[in-house]
């Protein structure tokens, strides 16, 4: 008689990471990889948040503040909300986790868009819910209409990525409202905003004057993006607190490490950084974008940090592998959502450069 182990496993589509297993993390910092493969800050963190970082490795024999007090009271500052509002996690990706497993039993439904963001797919697997994918609308953008049809009686997490991965598109914030208006109260709503600062449609933080109006809206966000924390794994939502409560419940304890919450609660308040990384990115966002429509290739209307390219007639094993020879990095679209796609994040102006030579030897 052999082990056996959940049926759920053969559900889970798989996480393929940007970085190859094995790849060492020194490879990518000598500059021999241009690493464009997982939407990251080129950038590193601050230098104050690197000091918060190394004064904080000092007591790493004690166990990290269970509560994340200082990291959850400066962010509830930052946005001008109460502290019990705000849950934290070793990243987004772990809210989402465990607000499905907090929300979600067999026969409930988990809604989404798709192509979206890939771990998306793991909700309903993990807690036996049903599915339900909508296909996005012309122009790689949700179809809030569809996705609004498809709301039943069963439906318990409504998952909205805004600006989506893999596509960059953006909804901007009065849409959201009117979307919000018609999704029962039942349904919990998680605007996932993990790039919400690289967009230009509104103001990024329009989206959590939301929260008031709508107690089933929950907003989630990342240090992973434009805090060039990737690295520490430390993301936030933003909610009613039954929500932060119901996720706190179902998570292991300590979940976000001491460096990440001191790390996180030096970030939050260095906001004209924030600000010089968005405008370094959209300036390189603009340059990349013209220049691939230059050699003849279609992008979605991206708000990301991120092109989302249709590669036409061209191969897309054929072009990843090419710019791997390169020592090029970039996110084959087959399981992100559209094998007709690559994915390329925004690097140095160097390193984007050095993607543009690629990409046109290639396909020349």
């Amino acid at each position: 008689m052999t082990v056996t182990f959940a049926e759920k496993l053969a559900r889970m589509p798989g996480y393929q990471a940007g970085v190859p297993t094995g790849q060492a993390p020194e490879a990518i910092a000598s500059g021999n990889i241009a690493q464009l493969a997982s939407n990251e800050s080129p950038f590193p963190p601050h230098p104050q948040v690197v000091e918060a970082i190394a004064a904080a490795a000092g007591a790493m024999h004690r166990y990290p503040d269970p509560d994340a007090t200082l990291l959850r009271r400066r962010l509830a500052e930052r946005f001008e909300t109460d502290p019990s509002r705000i849950a934290v996690g070793n990243g987004s990706c772990e809210i989402l986790l465990a607000a499905a497993e907090a929300l979600c039993e067999p026969g409930d439904e988990i809604l989404f868009a798709w192509p979206a963001f890939s771990m998306y797919p793991y909700l309903p697997a993990l807690t036996g819910a049903r599915e339900v994918r909508v296909p996005l609308a012309e122009g790689d953008v949700h179809d809030l209409d569809a996705m609004a049809a498809e709301v039943t009686a069963a439906t318990q997490l409504l998952l909205v990525c805004n600006p989506n991965n893999p596509t960059g598109t953006h909804i901007p914030a009065a849409q959201i409202a009117a979307f919000c208006e018609r999704v029962p109260a039942h349904v919990t709503i998680a605007l996932d905003e993990a790039y919400v600062e690289f967009q230009t449609d509104d103001d990024p933080d329009a989206a959590l004057e939301l929260l008031d109006e709508f107690p089933n809206l929950v907003v989630l966000r990342t240090f992973s993006k434009c805090y060039g924390l990737a690295g520490l794994r430390v993301g936030y939502a933003i909610g009613a607190p039954s929500f932060r409560a119901a996720v706190d419940a179902v998570r292991q304890p300590f979940s976000v490490n001491a460096l990440a919450q001191a790390a996180g609660a030096e970030a939050i308040l260095h906001q004209d950084d924030v600000l010089r990384r968005v405008e370094s990115t959209v300036a390189e966002r603009l340059r990349v974008e013209e220049a691939l429509r230059a050699i003849g290739l279609r992008t979605a209307e991206t708000q990301a940090n991120f092109s989302w390219i249709d590669l036409g007639a061209a191969e897309e094993a054929e072009v990843v592998a090419g710019l791997a020879e390169r020592e090029i990095a970039v996110r084959p679209g087959t399981p992100l959502g559209d094998p007709r796609h690559i994915r390329v994040s925004y690097g140095t102006e160097a390193e984007n450069d050095r993607f543009l030579r690629g990409l046109s030897e290639i396909l020349d």
